[in-house]
């Protein structure tokens, strides 16, 4: 397996307690996603994956790169989406100001933003989108589905061509039927070449053979109780 994460003992501890671990597991290319149940440190692990937060303790390497130590390196080569207070969008701002204000995050200081219009929303969204209609760039956020939400935060991460999104708490989108088409588009975004590891209360292995997905799965327990494992290797 070529693995873009390795963790070994990875722990992040405070004067309270254990937020996660100690956790040892590995991730490859493809789509990969932690479980774990509310107050198993997801989130955390998932922003010290993405070199966004420092642990106390264990080794980590990401695509190549030591952390803590080569932060800012995995930082310019990782996407985040789905974390609440991170990249949630302004509801009473346009689809195109969104990407325009996107558009001036990644670029050169000197470059000169133009508006954005309906042909490069369409190019921005279509890869993470598919089949799911792509907004016109005038409409408000607020009047998007929540589909829509996710997706357009999905497409925000990775207009830099990350070569690892990370996405945070699938959960957070409700209906199952909602669910299933994002467990597809995140599933589609990691075939095409991003490698993608999201994060789960736990494993919708019925929803996953439906749509035909055969994810690897790092199941976590309360912080600090055990180490994290692979369960596809457990169960095949």
């Amino acid at each position: 397996m070529q693995s873009t994460v390795r963790a070994h003992d990875l722990a992040l501890r405070f004067k309270r307690g254990s937020v996660y671990g100690p956790l040892s597991f590995e991730a490859g290319t493809g789509l990969t996603v932690l479980c774990g149940p509310t107050g198993s440190g997801r989130t955390s692990l998932m922003l010290t994956l993405a070199g966004r937060m420092k642990p106390s303790e264990g080794t980590l390497e990401v695509l190549g790169h030591e952390l803590p130590r080569r932060a800012r390196r995995v930082q310019k080569r990782t996407g985040i989406s789905g974390f609440h207070d991170i990249d949630t969008l302004e509801e009473s701002v346009t689809v195109g100001a969104a990407i325009r204000e996107r558009t001036a995050w990644i670029s050169p200081w000197w470059a000169f933003i133009r508006s954005v219009d309906d042909t490069e929303v369409r190019r921005v969204c279509a890869p993470v989108f598919g089949g799911v209609p792509i907004p016109a760039a005038n409409t408000v956020i607020w009047d998007l589905n929540e589909v829509q939400t996710v997706l357009l935060r999905a497409a925000l991460a990775v207009m830099n061509e990350p070569s690892i999104l990370f996405f945070d708490q699938v959960e957070q989108v409700h209906a199952p039927e909602s669910r299933r088409i994002l467990w597809q588009r995140l599933a589609c975004v990691a075939a095409a070449g991003t490698s993608v590891i999201a994060s789960a209360t736990a494993p919708e292995t019925e929803m996953w053979a439906e749509l035909g997905i055969d994810p690897a799965v790092v199941v976590m327990t309360k912080a600090g109780m055990t180490s994290a494992v692979p369960l596809n290797q457990e169960t095949r």
